[in-house]
């Protein structure tokens, strides 16, 4: 999927992002995961996706590291697929488009909310910087050059600050 990119947009990291992730049925493949479903017929029930379809996103979910493919089931040969770190690490964009989606509704037209699991309150999910907490979502934070950035995307992110730390 990463081969998808184009040329001028190679080291942004969203449209690296989007090459991992940013087909419909992929994200449903992930959400399904997230919920616990591991097996083929699961997501193809689920989700009510084509075979083709779903081997091709399975396919490149584990091609991308995404998922991993382990055999459940020897006679037989069934598989499932589980995520992996790198797949872990998605789930607070889902949370994050998931929460964004419901804040076009009101609340009882929600078919989904994200509660805490001991306490069954509702959350609210923002995006904060971890060094200093504060919200991320308002014009203060601004995306700027990296130490890798080439000099067309020096010219399109042209701040500069002292000494840029980076995060840990």
């Amino acid at each position: 999927m990463v081969s998808k990119i184009r040329l001028e947009d190679r080291e942004c990291p969203l449209s690296t992002a989007l090459g991992y992730v940013g087909e419909w049925w992929t994200l449903l493949i992930l959400h399904d995961v997230f919920d616990g479903y591991t097996r083929f017929d699961q997501f193809q029930q689920n989700i009510g996706i084509s075979s083709s379809m779903l081997t091709a996103r399975l396919k490149a979910l584990v091609a991308n590291g995404l998922l991993e493919r382990k055999p459940y089931q020897t006679n037989p040969v069934r598989h499932e697929y589980v995520l992996t770190d790198l797949g872990r690490s998605l789930r607070p964009v889902l949370i994050a488009l998931a929460a964004w989606g419901n804040s076009r509704l009101e609340p009882a037209d929600r078919s989904m909310i994200l509660v805490d699991a001991k306490t069954g309150v509702e959350a609210d999910p923002i995006i904060v910087d971890r060094a200093t907490g504060r919200r991320l979502d308002d014009e203060n934070f601004i995306f700027t050059a990296g130490p890798a950035a080439s000099e067309p995307f020096r010219t399109r992110y042209p701040h500069e600050f002292p000494e840029q730390q980076p995060t840990t």
